[in-house]
């Protein structure tokens, strides 16, 4: 098996080799920005700069830093990820380039940004661990071809339990596109359905509430409120309430 090397994260496809000065322009103080989201939010993320083929910024969250500074992750770029995470999975990272960077040639350069990709990997952390991640990738600024030229990806912990699940989602858009390993194809399938008592549950459950306080704000009985929630773990796929939240909560259900 050839092992993964950090230039091979950076497709030709995509490769930035210098920059117009109207291309450049658009990237003034926006750092200031992702870093004012990041307060505001509590988000871990990360930039990506594909003309220098590294990073631009990194949060500094010790859950994902896997025992290093953001400084150190900035200047190793993805040496980190040759560093961190198993081998298997950095062959899955590879195969989501390819197959991403596949994904947004067929796209419009116009519409490229309103998309993003979500999947799946372990980390190994500096205790030796490992830890399944997801990453929330999406372009920030395109060159006048079409390139990505820099992109934010938003890092937590994953709500599955397998590397992988691969998908692309259009803002606004009802349409998932999720990509099977298998096969090897993109499938598309309809965002989940909530109903109004469904996501009320989960609103309420998100503040804390338990099934008798829920019901006595929804004027409903404790039982009705059992049987809505066992709807909506069988929609989205999860055993408990508070996968459910986070569930709901990447997918932009509440």
């Amino acid at each position: 098996m050839k092992f993964p090397a950090a230039d091979d994260f950076f497709l030709t496809q995509n490769i930035v080799n210098e920059l117009t000065d109207a291309e450049a322009a658009q990237s003034t103080d926006f750092l200031q920005v992702v870093k004012a989201f990041e307060n505001t939010t509590y988000q871990s993320m990360y930039v990506i700069d594909y003309l220098k083929q590294g990073f631009d910024y990194v949060s500094d969250n010790r859950l994902f830093l896997c025992g290093r500074t953001p400084e150190e992750i900035v200047a190793m770029g993805y040496e980190f990820y040759i560093h961190h995470a198993p081998t298997q999975d950095q062959e899955l990272l590879l195969k989501i380039n390819e197959v991403g960077f596949k994904f947004y040639d067929d796209i419009p350069v116009a519409d490229r940004k309103q998309y993003s990709i979500t999947y799946d990997f372990h980390l190994i952390t500096a205790e030796k661990r490992k830890i399944l991640v997801n990453h929330k990738y999406t372009p920030i600024f395109l060159t006048d071809e079409g390139k990505i030229w820099k992109a934010l990806c938003i890092f937590s912990l994953s709500n599955n339990t397998e590397a992988g699940n691969i998908q692309i989602q259009r803002q606004g858009s009802n349409i998932i596109h999720g990509y099977d390993e298998v096969s090897e194809v993109w499938k598309t399938r309809e965002k989940v359905n909530l109903s109004s008592r469904e996501t009320e549950i989960l609103m309420y459950a998100s503040q804390g509430l338990s099934i008798n306080e829920i019901g006595d704000k929804m004027c409903i009985a404790p039982d009705t409120v059992k049987f809505h929630r066992k709807k909506l773990f069988e929609k989205l796929e999860v055993p408990n309430i508070s996968q459910a939240i986070a569930v709901a909560t990447s997918y932009k259900l509440i």
